[in-house]
């Protein structure tokens, strides 16, 4: 059943991890505002994402964000037609902080609610500036929590194909990071690194599913690592600093709130770290973009796709998009991914996907709670 709203603003609010964002969007593809704030510094310290931590720290921001995203929007909350909120899958304790002001707000303001996978929003990020995506499509949603294969036969009609069986691609590059004392989060800082690197260096075993399933897994790759670190004895010579990722704000409306609460220096030039860490970090990127890519192919020669879309925080690795445009030009098909500012969590891919689901009626109950461990 159809519905129709008041208006078309919808605000968009997104609290799974470590970013509290909210952003405000005229239909499904107009970005009027995407605030975010990162809790790197507040999580660098540790290595990785603190639970506690972070919960305690969306409750700070989560006012000033939404505040901030109405601001930028020049909208009021009686201006909007209706509020998404991302419900999992993610941190419960982050989850709901985030479920709990937009309760709030819509019981306030008399607006209807849209219960949003924070998976789904990643995949529909891809239509909020590419609407002519051929199908059927077939997309790799690669991030730090989780790293899964999609089919779309259309944008409505989303399959999933396959699922990591335990890290994600994302804590696969923490874990590596940390493991070479270059700082957190991993990704960004070995994708620069890697360039100084020879890929072909130490020659990894791409991992493999014994039941032929298109299934990730990346213990196998992480072990190999580890295992080639304590033979060499590189552990922590690559240095304790740390960088944020930094995107280019391509879209109107976004803003960067890094939430204060932790130091670092810069992290470490290539010049200074050995060659023999330079090549193991280009080897470590090298296999597991190779085996992101080949998997792809795997699902769109089994689908006989006509697009491939990539989105999530990994999706922003420069290796990862090379590789998989020269693999999207040899198969004939074209390739298709967000903007940087787009494929991190943001509240923008929220309320877009939430104005999908309210106008077809798919409207939460205010009993709405988190489910963490939420399947698309």
């Amino acid at each position: 059943m159809l519905t129709v709203l008041r208006s078309d603003l919808i605000l968009g609010i997104e609290t799974s991890c470590d970013e509290t964002a909210a952003a405000v969007l005229r239909g499904q593809r107009t970005i009027l505002s995407n605030v975010v704030a990162s809790q790197v510094p507040v999580h660098r310290r540790y290595g990785g994402v603190v639970p506690e931590l972070a919960s305690r720290q969306h409750i700070l921001s989560i006012g000033t964000v939404i505040q901030e995203a109405l601001d930028v929007a020049g909208v009021t909350p009686r201006d909007l037609g209706g509020i998404a909120v991302t419900y999992g899958p993610g941190l419960v304790g982050s989850l709901l902080i985030g479920i709990s002001a937009a309760k709030a707000m819509a019981f306030a303001e008399d607006l209807p609610l849209a219960a949003v996978n924070h998976h789904e929003g990643h995949i529909r990020s891809l239509f909020i500036e590419h609407e002519a995506i051929p199908f059927p499509a077939v997309v790799l949603m690669v991030s730090g929590g989780d790293t899964s294969l999609y089919l779309l036969r259309s944008e409505e009609e989303i399959r999933a194909l396959a699922h990591t069986r335990d890290d994600a691609a994302g804590e696969a590059y923490d874990k590596v990071a940390k493991l070479l004392g270059l700082g957190y989060p991993g990704g960004p800082i070995i994708d620069r690194l890697a360039r100084g690197g020879n890929p072909r260096a130490v020659p990894f075993t791409r991992p493999r599913m014994s039941d032929g399933s298109l299934d990730f897994s990346f213990s196998g790759l992480k072990t190999a690592v580890l295992r080639y670190v304590q033979e060499h004895r590189l552990s922590e010579t690559g240095g304790t600093g740390t960088v944020e990722c930094h995107h280019p704000q391509s879209n109107p409306g976004t803003t960067d709130l890094t939430t204060a609460g932790g130091g670092g220096i810069a992290e470490p030039p290539v010049e200074t770290l050995p060659t023999k860490v330079l090549d193991l970090i280009a080897s470590f990127q090298e296999t597991l973009v190779r085996y992101l890519v080949d998997r792809t192919l795997s699902a769109v020669r089994l689908h006989q796709a006509r697009a491939i879309g990539m989105s999530g925080g990994v999706a922003c690795n420069s290796r990862l998009r090379e590789a998989m445009r020269q693999a999207g030009e040899s198969a004939g098909i074209p390739v298709f991914h967000p903007s940087p500012v787009l494929t991190t969590d943001n509240a923008a891919m929220i309320a877009s996907t939430g104005y999908l689901h309210l106008t077809a009626g798919r409207i939460a109950d205010i009993s709405l709670s988190a489910d963490p461990s939420a399947r698309l």
